[in-house]
């Protein structure tokens, strides 16, 4: 179960990268403005750190 969540939060980081990078790059999403976008591409990597970390003291 432990892994699955981690696993979960990895996937979950790489979306929120894609949309948010996408946003920035393109500006076709128009979901908040710049320093939304930024925040949001930080906290994924953020949780993408955590849950990486997490994944690996379980190997």
């Amino acid at each position: 179960m432990g892994r699955g969540l981690c696993i979960f939060g990895l996937v979950t980081a790489v979306l929120l990268l894609i949309l948010f990078g996408l946003d920035i790059a393109t500006g076709i999403f128009q979901i908040g403005s710049l320093v939304v976008d930024l925040a949001f591409i930080i906290c994924a990597l953020i949780v993408g750190y955590l849950s990486w970390s997490a994944l690996r003291e379980q190997l």
